[in-house]
């Protein structure tokens, strides 16, 4: 009897776990029928409507959550003036450690509609490893355009400019209504020279404006302001994370009263991370020791109209782009070394990320401790000066901050565009 009961027993446990086994075996995903999914990361750089119309091939999604691949595209300008563009492919879901790096160049000279058709024809490659496994990919058809001739590498010795780019330019604006008027003129001249380990650049710009306001019938005030700035640097590549830098600059400005201010400087930078992955991630700390002259347009609280100093800054920023957003973030400290009371100290930080799905955050901030304005005019400011902003005021600090918080749901489709009555479209960088 007690067999019988013990048997029992057992059989009553066993057809208790084997139901519950079979319960917890997971279940196969559903078979995705239709086109592959696409998540698409990139800000300014692209144009999307015009993308959406190109590549009708996959489906466009809202949040990367919901794609099968999630491209980020993150550029840097090349030495000729141009910009790296660099297509990362992350397969996600079935696709998981399917990945690949693409690269699109543009010139100094490329229309915004050149970039973008650029950006397609990279995007479109990129996609085809994808594409190719889904139910469309016979009626994908590959094309190829056989080149006119032998194409040169970017060789200074093929190069007639030895990779020199200059541009120049000027340009000038001008408003009013009946009490007011604004003109402005401006000019702007560069020289660069980029290779993989060295970078010399050469650059001035100027900015001339009026404004003239009508106080009453017969009292008319006028705000001139004058802005001339030049720069120079020249940066020695040592390794994948040591570079060697001469900077110089000199300016002159009505605001900041200075008649002439020039700067020169040695200096060293490190970067945690190697160069050559600089359009996703930097972490760079750099170093610099400077002889000043500054001639002061009016007699300083100080009682300086000129002086000679010496001074050293140190600055270091981080910045990272991934599939869960970008960040960027510095901190700058200056200081006098023959007044070491005088110094400034500076932090700057921005974040975007994605949370969840359909759910971003974004900050922005800015603030600095100000110690060192020895080229404030003596005096008081007059009314108008304030108000016009016609001169530097006395501070301790400033500081900015902004941030916003998105949240996104609904069809996770991202396919249609349709510009009427301003719903989208247009032309974009």
């Amino acid at each position: 009897m007690r067999d019988v009961v013990k048997l029992a027993w057992v059989g009553a446990v066993v057809g208790l776990l084997v139901p519950a086994a079979h319960a917890q075996q997971p279940q196969p995903a559903p078979v995705r029928t239709g086109a592959i999914r696409m998540f698409l990361d990139c800000s300014y750089q692209c144009d999307q409507e015009f993308l959406k119309k190109e590549i009708t091939f996959v489906d466009w999604m809202r949040d990367r959550a919901d794609a099968d691949v999630h491209v980020l595209v993150t550029s840097q300008g090349t030495g000729g003036g141009g910009n790296e563009y660099t297509l990362k492919f992350i397969g996600l879901g079935r696709f998981a450690n399917v990945e690949q790096t693409l690269k699109y160049f543009s010139t100094n000279t490329s229309t915004s509609d050149e970039i973008r058709n650029g950006i397609s024809e990279v995007l479109k490659r990129g996609l085809v490893r994808y594409a190719s496994e889904s139910p469309f990919a016979s009626q994908l058809k590959i094309t190829y355009s056989a080149p006119a001739g032998t194409a040169t590498a970017q060789d200074p010795k093929n190069d007639p400019w030895k990779l020199w780019v200059f541009r120049a330019g000027v340009g000038g604006s001008m408003s009013g209504e009946q009490s007011t008027d604004y003109h402005s003129l401006r000019g702007s001249a560069s020289a660069t020279r980029t290779t993989e380990m060295n970078r010399v650049s050469f650059s001035t710009s100027m900015n001339y404006s009026v404004n003239n306001y009508d106080l009453s019938e017969t009292e008319t005030y006028k705000s001139i302001s004058r802005n001339v700035d030049a720069s120079g640097i020249f940066v020695k590549g040592l390794t994948q994370h040591w570079s060697l830098g001469l900077v110089g600059n000199a300016s002159s400005s009505t605001f900041l009263n200075y008649e002439w201010r020039v700067r020169v400087a040695p200096g060293i930078e490190y970067n945690f991370f190697p160069y050559s992955e600089s359009t996703r991630r930097m972490f760079t700390v750099q170093y610099t020791v400077g002889g000043n002259y500054h001639d002061y347009t009016e007699v300083t609280i100080y009682e300086e109209t000129e002086e000679a100093l010496l001074d050293h800054k140190l600055e270091t920023s981080f910045s990272q782009r991934q599939p869960w957003g970008s960040v960027f973030g510095s901190v700058n400290f200056t200081q006098y070394l023959t007044d070491p009371d005088k110094y400034r100290l500076s932090a700057f930080g921005e974040a975007s990320v994605r949370l969840f799905k359909g759910f971003s955050f974004s900050i922005f901030g800015e603030a600095s401790r100000t110690r060192d304005q020895i080229n404030l005019r003596r005096g008081e400011a007059t009314t108008e000066e304030i108000l016009v902003r016609q001169r530097q005021l006395a501070s301790g600090y400033n500081y900015y901050m902004n941030f916003s918080v998105n949240y996104s749901f609904g069809s996770i489709f991202n396919n249609i565009v349709n510009p009427r009555f301003g719903g989208g479209g247009g032309f974009c960088c």
